[in-house]
């Protein structure tokens, strides 16, 4: 079994922190392979002095849906203030950990750069180096590490919560690598050591390492969710149900005006691979088209070693839009929300430039071949911070 940062840290290099004044910045998915959480397993070793928690989107037990606003609180189990990374600021201010000496990181990523957990690490890095303080971010797995690194680098002009330094859609890094990373690379200049895992090696997928899985949000239920994520997670800017709501986020699209067997037969026959499709039928309990009878697929990984979840994505968005003219694209702010995913507004204007006669791999093609320089410059950059 692989042994998790959090373990190796209590068994083997508790000399990092002790006699400090920590902080944890974590959520549900912050565990041992036993499943005890990391914020009981810092609160009750007696030499440790945890003092206080900070919480990211979701929550800090996870219970908390997305986008939703988390207020201050404090933690039922531990009695500890608990202090909000994703209410009315999401950066962790010096004020904050003044009277700490440590901040301790334990989430579980899920190697996208979509997923907001990671930009919680970057900004709370920001606020380490201005207090002048120190952070240990404890290492856990890359779920997905074995998918392709994929996607364009998103710019600076680009950059949200939602993705920023210059991440491509799959970074293929560990949480402890985007540490180093983020703060080599943009000159945060943070104190920042990583406790590393023992027994990960890069081609494993998350069922490889025998570790039992803790959703590190509502609807991130399963590895074969994180797999799916990358390439479906663009649903996210349109007016079609990515599947929250209901058992399978991120593997249901559809909406009500669907023919869920007409299209399940188009996307069949893109002949995409480790994928099939299958028409389904759902009623989402929250969240787009809710309690609605809504139509549409579902797609199920056959064979994750031979899977894009990219290119996946990215066909089934332009199927939808070619083959239905209700489908539309959320507005956010003064822009859309696809084009925060995207990294600009290239994909946008490239479906909406298609119609019923085009070909979705086609166009996908064409978006994916202008990644290449991108994708080259990353790997040069992330040679740097592998450490497995």
């Amino acid at each position: 079994m692989v042994q998790l940062g959090v373990e190796r840290l209590l068994n083997e290099r508790s000399d990092a922190v002790e006699g400090e004044r920590l902080g944890l910045i974590t959520n549900s998915s912050g565990t041992d392979s036993d499943l005890n959480t990391t914020i009981d397993l810092l609160h009750d070793r007696e030499a440790f002095d945890l003092r206080k928690l900070f919480g990211p989107e979701h929550g800090i037990r996870g219970d908390v849906q997305a986008g939703v606003k988390v207020d201050d609180s404090t933690d039922e189990r531990t009695g500890l203030p608990v202090k909000s990374l994703y209410g009315e600021q999401r950066r962790l201010r010096p004020e904050m950990i003044a009277d700490l000496d440590t901040i301790v990181y334990d989430m579980q990523d899920v190697g996208c750069r979509f997923y907001t957990l990671i930009y919680t690490l970057a900004y709370a890095l920001m606020g380490v180096a201005e207090a002048d303080k120190r952070m240990v971010v404890l290492d856990r797995p890359n779920p997905v590490a074995p998918l392709p690194v994929t996607g364009n680098r998103i710019s600076e002009e680009s950059a949200s919560f939602v993705g920023g330094y210059e991440l491509p859609i799959v970074h293929g890094l560990t949480v402890g690598e985007l540490a180093t990373y983020f703060n080599e690379e943009f000159d945060i200049g943070a104190d920042v050591s990583v406790v590393e895992m023992r027994g990960w090696t890069r081609s494993d997928w998350f069922s490889d390492t025998d570790l039992p899985w803790v959703y590190p949000s509502p609807n991130m239920p399963t590895p074969g969710t994180a797999t799916l994520y990358p390439g479906m997670c663009f649903f996210e800017g349109t007016n079609l149900s990515e599947g929250r709501g209901t058992t399978k986020p991120f593997e249901l699209i559809g909406a009500p005006w669907i023919d869920a067997d007409d299209w399940a037969a188009e996307l069949s026959a893109q002949n995409l691979d480790g994928v099939a499709f299958r028409p389904a039928y759902f009623s989402p309990t929250f969240s787009k088209h809710e309690h609605e009878n809504v139509t549409g697929v579902q797609v199920h990984v056959l064979d994750r070693d031979a899977v894009d979840p990219v290119t996946v994505g990215l066909t089934v968005l332009v199927s939808a839009f070619t083959s239905y003219d209700r489908c539309e694209w959320i507005e956010y702010d003064d822009g859309f929300f696809v084009d925060k995913l995207a990294g600009g507004s290239y994909l946008r204007k490239a479906v909406d430039a298609a119609d019923a006669a085009s070909e979705p791999r086609e166009i996908v093609e064409n978006i994916t071949d202008g990644w290449s320089d991108d994708l080259a410059d990353f790997a040069d950059a992330r040679a740097n911070y592998l450490r497995y």
